[in-house]
């Protein structure tokens, strides 16, 4: 959930991952790597994601539908 979540919201402010990597402070292998669900994110990377989109922890992680 989590991970086609961060992809949806990328896409749907028309950014690249390189933007939100370098928005977010890593690298844009390790933000694809997000995406594609090879690694788990962290809880900071969440918070800083959700910041950026302006939307829940919870939403990113499919708590809730409400961003």
């Amino acid at each position: 959930m989590i991970y086609q979540r961060i992809r949806d919201l990328r896409e749907d402010n028309d950014w690249k991952q390189e933007y939100v990597a370098e928005k977010i402070g890593i690298t844009q292998t390790t933000y694809s790597k997000y995406e594609l669900g090879k690694v788990n994110i962290p809880l900071d990377m969440m918070i800083r994601l959700a910041d950026l989109y302006h939307v829940s922890v919870d939403y990113l992680v499919g708590r809730t539908d409400e961003p």
